[in-house]
């Protein structure tokens, strides 16, 4: 069994933000995969199913940004899910508006879920999917830019890029990293 996690803040206000992209990827993914968020434990929102062969629970963390790791550590103790067994879905700021990468391992680089992911799981063992959102326009406060909603050039590009977020999860799942990393993170 594997979790794919996707980190966002909870509440009608945060919905449609750039940093809540790991909660519209994992809905994509749900979608997808016929799974609903119909369960609220864990400090999150979580559903389980099957991506072919592979069982699979998805969840959405409730806690806010910087406080993912509770809500992933309960998760992960009550499935008896090590580090190998997580997946996370996050922005990046980085990383230009629809690119994807895939990362084992490393630090947090600044993203305040993961750091708080890396410290309850007591390590940083565990694959991460980041999903560029680019960089704040220049003199604009990357807080604000995180927290705001995406322009209308991005909303038109958006649905396609949950689309390939959620199928490159499928890939990894199914044919492994170096797989979805050759697909995806060459194709935009």
């Amino acid at each position: 069994m594997k979790i794919i996690v996707g980190l966002g803040n909870p509440g009608i206000r945060y919905r449609m933000t750039r940093h809540n992209i790991g909660f519209q990827v994992l809905d994509r993914l749900a979608e997808i995969n016929h799974i609903s968020f119909r369960i609220k434990r864990f400090k999150s929102l979580y559903g389980t199913g099957w991506i072919d062969s592979q069982k699979i629970a998805l969840a959405k963390p409730v806690t806010f940004m910087n406080r993912s790791g509770e809500a992933v550590k309960m998760a992960a103790d009550f499935f008896h899910l090590g580090m190998e067994d997580l997946v996370v879905v996050h922005d990046d700021l980085d990383l230009p508006f629809g690119k994807l990468r895939f990362k084992q391992r490393g630090g947090d680089g600044g993203q305040q879920g993961v750091r708080s992911i890396v410290e309850s799981m007591g390590g940083n063992n565990f694959l991460r999917l980041k999903v560029g959102i680019g960089r704040p326009p220049r003199g604009m406060d990357p807080t604000e830019y995180v927290l705001g909603t995406f322009d209308k050039t991005e909303q038109s590009q958006l649905e396609e890029i949950l689309s390939q977020a959620a199928e490159s999860l499928n890939v990894v799942l199914l044919e492994g990293l170096e797989k979805a990393m050759n697909q995806f993170q060459k194709r935009n």
